[in-house]
Formats: C-alpha cells, sequence, structure tokens
C-alpha cells in the first residue's frame, strides 16, 4: 500500500532533505527565544502611582467630605483664609456634582416649550427688578422702612394672622374643590365603563335571541317583542354615544331593515346572494324602532350607513350628525333640528323628487313613483347642512313648510311650496 504524495513528502522520495518551515527557523536562529518579545508586550506595571499623578474626581464623596471639614476648621479657629479657600472649593465641587444633575432633571421633566416659559420669567422676574432699581423703587421702600413705626407692629402681627388664617381656609376650599373635580371624572369614568358593558351585554343577548345554533334569523313574533323591549329599555339608559353605537349596530346587523317573510310562517327569506331579502312595501321588520327615539338627543354622532326609516323622532336633535348614506325615507322629522348635518348621499325619499312626497298617516306608500315615501321636514332646522344635492334641496324646499325653507342654505327661489304652510 503506498502512501498518498504531500509537499512535505515529495523531497523525501526524491532523495532530497525536506525544507524546514518557517517557525523551525525562527527557532533556530534564535534558541533562546525572540529578542524583540519582551519589548513588544511588555508586563504591566504593578507599581501603584503616585498620589500627585491619580485622577481626581469631583463627584468623590471623599474629597466632599474634606473640603467641608476644612472650612469647618478655618471657621472654628478662626482662620479667614483657610475657610474662605474651603468654602470656595466646596461651592464649586457641589456645583459640578448638583448642575450635571439638574440639568438632566429638566432636560427629562420639561419639554423644550416649558424650559423656555421657565427661562421668559426668570428673565421677566430680572428685567422687573431693574427697572424697580431705575425708577428708584428700593429708595422708596428703605425710606418707608426707616420711617415704620415698629411699635404698632403688633396690630400688623394681627392681621397678618388673620389674612394666613384666611388663606389656609381658601387652600383648604381649594383641596376640597381639586378632589370634588377629581371624584367627578373617576365616576365618569366608571359610568363609561359600565354604560359599554351594559351595551355589549345588549348586543349578545339580541344575537343570542334572534339567532338559532345554526347562525340563521329566527325570529318569531314574542321574540320580536322582546327584542324591541330590550331597545327601548337600553336607550332609556345610555348617552348620545350609546345611542349611535346601537343604531350602527342595528342598521349593519339589517335588524331594522323590513325584510321579506314567508306568507305561511313569517320566516325571512333568502335573496340567493349570502343575505336576506330586503320587502320596504310589505316587509317586517325584526325591531321596530316606532317612538324610541323621539326627542333624542344625538348632537354630533356618527350615524353613517344606518337605517332610520319609518322611525318617529319628532323633536330630535340630529345637529352635526354624519348622516352619509342613511336611510331617512318616511322618518318624522317634524320640529327637528340637522344644524350642520352632512346630508351626502342620504335617502329623503324613493323615486322622482317630481312625485315624491312626504309620508301619510292614511295613505300607503308607493315605492316606484315615490308618492309618500318622504321624509316629514315640516318645521326642521336645516341651517349650514353639508353637501346637500339639488334633489335633496329641491324636496326639502317643496315639502318643508315656510319655517324649514327659510333656513335652507342657498334659499327656494323657483321651488314651489307644495305642502302649503
Amino acid at each position: 500500500m503506498t502512501t498518498p504524495e504531500t509537499p512535505d513528502t515529495l523531497p523525501q522520495q526524491n532523495g532530497q532533505k525536506a525544507t524546514p518551515s518557517l517557525p523551525e527557523k525562527i527557532e533556530s536562529l534564535y534558541p533562546s527565544g525572540l529578542p524583540f518579545s519582551k519589548t513588544l508586550l511588555p508586563p504591566p506595571n504593578s507599581e501603584p502611582q503616585p498620589l500627585y499623578l491619580r485622577d481626581v474626581k469631583s463627584f468623590n464623596p471623599w474629597l466632599l467630605l474634606s473640603s467641608a471639614v476644612i472650612m469647618i476648621v478655618g471657621l472654628e479657629f478662626n482662620f479667614p483664609w483657610l475657610g474662605f479657600s474651603a468654602a470656595l472649593l466646596s461651592l464649586f465641587l457641589s456645583l459640578q456634582v448638583i448642575l450635571p444633575s439638574l440639568r438632566g432633571w429638566v432636560i427629562r421633566y420639561l419639554t423644550p416649550q416649558e424650559r423656555q416659559t421657565l427661562l421668559g420669567f426668570l428673565v421677566f422676574i430680572a428685567a422687573i427688578a431693574g427697572l424697580a432699581y431705575y425708577f428708584g423703587f428700593y429708595d422708596r421702600l428703605r425710606i418707608w422702612l426707616n420711617q415704620f413705626k415698629y411699635d404698632e407692629f403688633g396690630s400688623w402681627a394681627e392681621w397678618v394672622g388673620a389674612l394666613g388664617q384666611i388663606m389656609i381656609a381658601l387652600l383648604a376650599v381649594y383641596i376640597a374643590w381639586a378632589q370634588y373635580v377629581i371624584s367627578k371624572d373617576l365616576t365618569l369614568q366608571q359610568n363609561l365603563i359600565t354604560q359599554q358593558q351594559t351595551i355589549d351585554t345588549y348586543f349578545q343577548g339580541i344575537s343570542d335571541l334572534v339567532l338559532d345554533g345554526e347562525g340563521m334569523l329566527e325570529d318569531w313574533p314574542q321574540e320580536r317583542s322582546i327584542a324591541e323591549g330590550r331597545t327601548a329599555a337600553i336607550f332609556s339608559s345610555v348617552d348620545e354615544t350609546g345611542k349611535a353605537k346601537i343604531l350602527r349596530f342595528l342598521s349593519q346587523s339589517r335588524l331594522l331593515t323590513p325584510l321579506m317573510r314567508d306568507s305561511r310562517l313569517g320566516r325571512p327569506i333568502l335573496d340567493g346572494a349570502g343575505g336576506y331579502a330586503e320587502d320596504r312595501p310589505s316587509g317586517v321588520r325584526v325591531i321596530n324602532l316606532g317612538v324610541m327615539l323621539a326627542g333624542a338627543k344625538l348632537s354630533g354622532q356618527d350615524l353613517r350607513w344606518t337605517d332610520l326609516s319609518e322611525a318617529n323622532m319628532v323633536r330630535a336633535d340630529l345637529s352635526h350628525c354624519d348622516l352619509v348614506k342613511a336611510n331617512l325615507s318616511r322618518t318624522v322629522l317634524y320640529d327637528g333640528n340637522l344644524k350642520g348635518a352632512d346630508l351626502k348621499g342620504t335617502r329623503l325619499f324613493y323615486g322622482s323628487v317630481e312625485t315624491a312626497s312626504p309620508r301619510s298617516r292614511s295613505a300607503p306608500p308607493d315605492y316606484e313613483t315615490g308618492a309618500y315615501t318622504g321624509v316629514v321636514l315640516e318645521n326642521c332646522n336645516l341651517e349650514d347642512v353639508q353637501n346637500l344635492s339639488d334633489e335633496q334641496r329641491y324636496y326639502c324646499c317643496a315639502w318643508g313648510g315656510e319655517k324649514t325653507r327659510a333656513t335652507i342654505p342657498g334659499g327656494c327661489y323657483g321651488v314651489p311650496n307644495k305642502l302649503g304652510r
């Protein structure tokens, strides 16, 4: 068996002496070691440095205490030069410790705006002090102090004591007021948390009531009555923000939309597109709002895409509400307030604007021509409404009445008053 040929074995096979490696050459030249190894890697100096060569740190506690002790010795043995020098040294050393910490505190707890305000306040005080000097305030104060009758100081002390008691009473009133404000804020926050929990419970209860085990809508007459009762009860116990949340939930869940029903069992019919078929003329809603929102305060709320059709909202406050794409057909807004509301894409009626008219107590609605499908806007405030289209303006001017026409932006010139009053 032959050994493998390597660069080290080739000279031996050829009868030549193997070439020594680089470490072997260095070891043969310097058998006692490298002469420059000690100069390249000097041993660490273990001897301590003299005291005058050591670094002195100003925040060394022994240095601070030593300067303070020397100052006390100078004061005790009446060595002015020693005490004064030690006092200056203590002052400078303490400032070197205090100033960085103070600077870090200012940077951490004060914003740049607050730092500028603090600096401006200090400069303001200095400016007032300088102006007082040039106006002779300090001279007049010195003259007044020289003429002051100190034998009457007792009565002054009584006045100052009474003033101090008054200030203490005012401070106690301020503390009590601050505690009241904090308690009020905590109560409001707790009420908001409780209201949100109540709304979440309502959402879960309505979902369990109208859905079967397979997630299909199943609302029998008694279940619809219970759902309407729960809705009426919760509307009376939440604020305007809670009402808006509930309306958005019911609208997006299509519980306020009239659905097409089976003529025998009254169950909702699917539309073949993953939802339930809508039937405006004769459909049945899961929850009928009725008069639940009469006089409701909903100012400034988000009511986009909500279905408020056929709701009785007499004297309701919808000022500055976002009513984009909301459905207000056949809604009663008599004496309502829509000031500043956004009506972009809001449905006020069905059919054509020429044939559309407000709802009637006796006549049924015609959703093809728009007769009796419109919203009731008599005596309604429409000041500063936003994104009012031409068709919406025509309908509001034609069927709003004189009081409503006077509040419509742009006026109603050329539009007849079909309401007649």
